[in-house]
């Protein structure tokens, strides 16, 4: 399969990703507000806002191929953010120690894979 046609599937399975979880949290929207304002998280409405929108518009831009570098770097700026701001598996204790750890070495993942689809 020639390499432009498995870098735009991989763009839209990346994509499709970070789509699929802004709708979700839009859709969840008063239990992941919930989550964020325990976790002491600042504005938790506008940045759940915010962060969902951004989810939205920068994964559909990355999947149908629109200014590719500038989702892809949209993205990876929010997904470092919500590692280092969410997913501080350091301060908590097992078992949700490992269940954050494992999220946020996914999103190191994720964060590789978009900087491969927004090198294109």
């Amino acid at each position: 399969m020639p390499v432009h046609i498995v870098q735009a599937i991989g763009a839209l399975l990346i994509g499709a990703v970070f789509v699929i979880a802004g709708i979700e949290h839009f859709a969840k929207f008063k239990a992941m507000r919930g989550y964020l304002a325990a976790r002491k998280f600042p504005a938790p409405a506008l940045m759940l806002a915010a962060g969902s929108a951004l989810e939205i518009v920068a994964g559909l831009m990355l999947a149908v191929g629109l200014a590719v570098p500038v989702a892809a770097g949209a993205l990876i700026v929010f997904t470092l953010a919500t590692n280092l701001t969410l997913l501080r598996f350091w301060t908590s204790e097992e078992p949700e120690r490992q269940v954050l750890r494992n999220a946020f070495l996914i999103n190191f993942a994720v964060v590789g894979g978009l900087l491969l689809a927004g090198a294109v």
